[in-house]
């Protein structure tokens, strides 16, 4: 009887105990989660929204996409997401049922992380308080919300990860381009993008006068003319840090709020950061 009680709990307690997570993987992830300003999107701060709950609005050319809930929920959530799920999420642009994601969810750039790094952010978000939220509809234009067309989009447009190290670069040049290209996705801000919505590799990084919400993304190549070419490795850190400027100017809202989570970043992280971006040939930025 007492081993009858003993198998029966262990049954009721397996879910919260598969669920739960090394301390230190949890710890990892919750740096990656700032790295990647995941807050930011899947947060309705306009309507005081919980934390990850989803409902933030993102405006785009094709309509209105609304960020959904990644809180641990079982029901409105992610759950029930295995870390299978989530790594096919990051890495292929696939939800748990297989379907293609829309890509205003960055994949494209979230695809060059690592799978340790991938099961690390799973468990930090996994340990987060549950929130029962439904998603809120995505209000875009026909068709581009039937997820099959993405089909061909993803043909002509993505490549999937992991960012693979660039041999004869140091271990800081390469960290920097890890961050800034997969981790913190900078491209998907900085970059122009085609009357499609994909990145314009071409012109990367040199800004973008069509970014989120309509708000204009600068050239952060370094540009002497219209980029951060004046701008010196310390310039990019102190910007990373505090959001101001070397003319003692301060970030727009949408940086600032990119700011907020790499200010929680490793001084040796920006410095990292700050180094690849010196490093990118200038471009002069495009568009009005």
């Amino acid at each position: 009887m007492r081993r009858h009680f003993l198998v029966l709990a262990l049954l009721v307690l397996m879910p919260s105990m598969a669920r739960a997570a090394d301390p230190a993987a949890i710890a990892r992830g919750a740096y990656l989660f700032n790295a990647a300003d995941c807050v930011s999107c899947h947060t309705d701060k306009k309507h005081d929204g919980a934390p990850l709950a989803g409902g933030r609005a993102l405006a785009t050319p094709f309509g209105t996409y609304y960020s959904p809930n990644i809180t641990p929920d079982d029901a409105t959530g992610i759950g029930k997401w295995t870390l299978d799920d989530f790594h096919r999420a990051l890495r292929d642009g696939r939800d748990d049922d297989g379907d293609f994601l829309f890509p205003v969810f960055p994949y494209t750039s979230f695809t060059g992380m690592s799978d340790a790094d991938i099961a690390d952010l799973y468990a930090y978000i996994m340990a987060q308080p549950p929130v029962a939220r439904p998603d809120t509809p995505h209000q875009v234009k026909f068709p581009f919300g039937w997820r099959k067309l993405l089909l061909g989009w993803r043909l002509l447009f993505f490549r999937e990860g992991p960012l693979a190290p660039v041999e004869g670069q140091s271990a800081e040049w390469n960290r920097g381009r890890y961050l800034v290209e997969a981790v913190a996705h900078c491209e998907e801000c900085h970059t122009p993008r085609n009357f499609l919505g994909a990145l314009d590799h071409a012109h990367a990084f040199a800004g973008n006068p069509h970014g989120p919400d309509g708000q204009r993304a600068p050239n952060i190549t370094p540009d002497d003319a219209t980029g951060i070419g004046k701008w010196s490795v310390a310039d990019i850190e102190t910007v990373l840090f505090s959001g101001q400027t070397p003319d003692f100017d301060s970030v727009g809202a949408g940086m600032g709020e990119v700011v907020n989570s790499t200010a929680n970043l490793t001084k040796e992280d920006r410095h990292a950061i700050a180094v690849y971006l010196k490093s990118l040939p200038p471009l002069r930025a495009t568009g009005k």
